[in-house]
């Protein structure tokens, strides 16, 4: 009588997720572009599979995967639509004024208008998980 052989494997035999951050992921990208290697060759050195290469290239182009590891600013002018003098006259800051902020990882944060600009940049450096 025929009786096959059962083996019970767990989550710990499987092989771990490796977290890569954005850096990593940038320089294996570049590497990928750079000469003629193929793509599936570059993933194989580095342990991932070909399609997240590919996926992780078209977000580089898009702009969407950066090395850059410190949350950029921008300059930014709020206006109500009326057109107002060539000079504006400074308002008194609203206390109950608050700026919204989403992060690339989904996360959200919202903060006073006031807030100290170092600060934000320290907070929002822990937040992204950079």
């Amino acid at each position: 009588m025929f009786e096959p052989k059962i083996e019970v494997l767990s989550a710990a035999d499987g092989f771990r997720r490796r977290h890569l951050d954005d850096a990593e992921k940038v320089r294996i990208v570049e590497e990928s572009f750079r000469g003629h290697r193929q793509v599936s060759a570059t993933a194989r050195r580095h342990g991932v599979s070909r399609s997240l290469l590919t996926i992780w290239r078209r977000q580089y182009r898009s702009g969407e995967l950066s090395g850059d590891a410190s949350p950029a600013f921008i300059p930014l002018t709020v206006s109500d639509g009326q057109p107002g003098p060539a000079s504006p006259v400074p308002l008194p800051p609203n206390p109950e004024a608050r700026v919204e902020i989403v992060l690339r990882n989904g996360r959200q944060l919202a903060v006073p208008a006031n807030v100290d600009p170092e600060a934000l940049a320290r907070l929002l450096s822990v937040l992204d998980g950079r």
